[in-house]
């Protein structure tokens, strides 16, 4: 009886300590955009886990799109399910703070930051990058992703029709014009893609403003700023995509093969798929990048795609862990997994340095475009009444039409506008 009892009291000790362990595991939900992304994602949290043995990491369903999975922030926040932690486009972070904001669903991260230290944000982040994850001046995110459109160039086709990968064209026209020969010199091949009519965010149509340097939105107002010269000659250059630079209307995946396949002049996309463009060329042509033109070389710029990571948790211990989550995946250790898995632009500036992505950047000179750039790097801006995601689904529209051939760019310029007006008001 005695013994029954020690081995009784031992394996209720053993039961209590186990349970004492696992109350103190604390899970966070976290929710991100584009399934693809789990490539980097995943192996993050695994990493973060096995540092961090108290903190669980869930991740939710990933959104299709930064535009689906704000339409889904949405809707948890009136059904109070938010995500401890979430990766919002910076497009739509503004739009989704001020909303969740007015519900008192925010965390605001200054005083998580001064708990670092005062130089940990100085001696991290660069002024620009930064201020990302700022709105109306107040911090509720940090930079994870970070990028700008990029040219990749298949240099044979491009040598091809006499032309010279290592000094592509700056400006649209030249680009339009090399691509038109390439074209030419085989009607099976695309001179180019510039995949806007199918892509699932405006980040490459705000690329088509900011490179003239126009705006979205004219300043102190609330009204469209690219009603003019800047919106017709964006509409214009798009319709000559088609018309004079080869480029056939597919979706933006069916882009991406074809230019891996050896079948595109120049293909226009983020350097987030570099990885993947890289494998998928493989050994079959010569293959390499170059900076977005600009028509605009003073004050022309490329808009700053990617997206801040924020925390939503209010309970105290999901707030520690989901801080910790954040601090991990924008550290330059993390940054290094994701930019060499990727492309995208390090967000974390002590990643460029010698002990991290330098040597990578030596090695593979194409990843390297992106970051030539960053002087150029404007915000990739939503609009004023908390409709950015209607706004580029009626302008999507308006834009295939005109480079479907069914509308004249003078004539579409002004539904452009209004629908754009219309949804901001």
């Amino acid at each position: 009886m005695k013994l029954l009892r020690k081995i009784g009291l031992a394996l209720s000790a053993s039961a209590a300590l186990m349970t004492s362990a696992y109350a103190q595991v604390t899970t966070i939900d976290v929710l991100y955009c584009y399934p693809s992304f789990a490539r980097f994602h995943e192996p993050l949290a695994q990493e973060f886990m096995k540092i961090h043995p108290d903190i669980k990491i869930n991740f939710r369903a990933p959104a299709a799109s930064y535009d689906e999975g704000h339409q889904a922030m949405l809707r948890n926040a009136v059904t109070n399910q938010l995500p401890d932690v979430y990766y919002s486009g910076y497009h739509l972070f503004g739009e989704l703070i001020r909303k969740l904001d007015a519900r008192g669903q925010t965390v605001r991260i200054e005083p998580l930051l001064k708990s670092e230290g005062n130089d940990f944000a100085k001696i991290n982040f660069a002024p620009r990058l930064i201020a990302l994850g700022q709105v109306d001046g107040k911090q509720y995110g940090l930079p994870f992703n970070a990028s700008s459109p990029i040219m990749y160039v298949n240099a044979d086709l491009v040598k091809k029709v006499g032309g010279d990968p290592k000094k592509m064209p700056t400006e649209w026209d030249g680009v339009i014009k090399l691509a038109g020969k390439i074209h030419a010199f085989n009607p099976d091949n695309n001179g180019m893609s510039y995949d806007i009519h199918a892509w699932p965010d405006d980040w490459l149509f705000q690329g088509m403003i900011y490179q003239q340097g126009g705006t979205l939105v004219k300043a102190g107002t609330n009204k469209v700023g690219f009603d003019g010269a800047v919106g017709l000659h964006a509409l214009q250059l798009m319709r000559r995509f088609v018309t004079e630079g080869g480029m056939q209307m597919v979706d933006w995946d069916q882009s991406r093969q074809q230019f891996g396949a050896g079948k595109t002049g120049m293909f226009f996309s983020t350097p987030a798929q570099l990885k993947q463009v890289t494998e998928a060329v493989g050994g079959r042509f010569t293959f390499t990048t170059a900076r977005f033109p600009l028509d605009n070389k003073a004050k022309g710029g490329v808009p700053t795609g990617g997206n801040a990571v924020m925390t939503l948790a209010k309970d105290p211990a999901k707030q520690k862990a989901a801080w910790e989550f954040i601090k991990f995946v924008t550290s330059p250790q993390a940054q290094k997994i994701v930019v060499e898995m990727t492309g995208y632009l390090p967000t974390n500036q002590l990643a460029i340095s010698p002990e991290y992505l330098g040597p990578f950047y030596e090695a593979n000179p194409n990843f390297r475009t992106a970051t030539t750039q960053i002087d150029k790097s404007l915000p990739w801006a939503g609009y004023p009444g908390g409709q950015s995601v209607r706004i580029w689904r009626a302008q999507r529209d308006v834009i295939g039409s005109v480079m479907r051939g069914e509308k004249k760019p003078e004539a579409a310029l002004p539904e452009l506008v209004k629908v754009t007006q219309d949804l901001m008001e």
